[in-house]
């Protein structure tokens, strides 16, 4: 649904079906006001006017949740207004995507919060020459801050009865069984960086789910919301 509804609406719009769609599904509360951003607009991390129309052609990105019980969800989705991904938006989707799902499978008892945002920076750093956003001649002390720049936030943070639980517990600790985190890389191109390649800029793209740390594998609670290209690009054909 939230996929679904959000085609050529205001993002107030969006915000409104977002909420109406949480509480028919038994939620009490919304989590925090959520972000709703088209095109440009999602490369600013923080975005909540939410008052802008989506365009053709661009992505959306939706990053929201609600409480229950008094426990809150923050789950992102990034999807293509029209239904369909062009070509430098599938690839800069992609690499996102490969790299959260690295960073789930180590989300494992006695890893931490900051052994995964490790790998997330060198995995977005070799992503990023990959898609020739970052030149392959880059020297290491220039390469994390130019990653960085790309993705200026951690990979995730705890999460429990408030959306960043125990804020004064250090993501260095190692997890244990029964800790809920978030995982949620990005790559965000600002439509004015002229270092990168034209057809990347504009584009913004985050995919969060929330994770229970277990014993033997990860619990990802937002695993029904779907993320993989051809998932969404089905879910947006049937609803055009």
């Amino acid at each position: 649904q939230l996929i679904t509804s959000t085609n050529c609406l205001l993002l107030s719009e969006s915000v409104f079906q977002f909420e109406f769609e949480c509480r028919a599904r038994g939620a009490d509360i919304l989590a925090y006001p959520p972000v709703v951003a088209g095109g440009n607009r999602s490369n600013t991390l923080h975005y909540v006017k939410n008052n802008q129309l989506i365009k053709d052609g661009e992505l959306v990105l939706l990053d929201g949740g609600c409480e229950s019980s008094c426990y809150v969800s923050d789950i992102t989705r990034t999807w293509p207004v029209n239904g369909r991904f062009t070509k430098p938006q599938a690839e800069l989707y992609q690499a996102v995507l490969d790299i959260q799902k690295s960073c789930l499978s180590l989300c494992s008892p006695g890893v931490s919060l900051e052994n995964i945002y490790s790998l997330m920076l060198s995995l977005i750093g070799q992503k990023l020459k990959d898609l020739g956003i970052l030149k392959s001649s880059v020297t290491e002390s220039q390469f994390f801050k130019a990653v960085r720049k790309y993705c200026p936030h951690h990979v995730g943070h705890y999460l429990g009865m408030d959306v960043h639980d125990t804020p004064d517990m250090s993501r260095s600790l190692p997890l244990q069984p029964g800790m809920v985190i978030t995982i949620e890389p990005g790559l965000y191109i600002p439509e004015d960086d002229m270092n990168a390649p034209e057809r990347f800029r504009g584009i913004g793209v985050r995919i969060e789910d929330d994770v229970v740390i277990a014993e033997d594998s990860p619990l990802i609670l937002s695993a029904d919301c779907p993320k993989e290209i051809y998932d969404i690009e089905q879910i947006c054909g049937r609803s055009s």
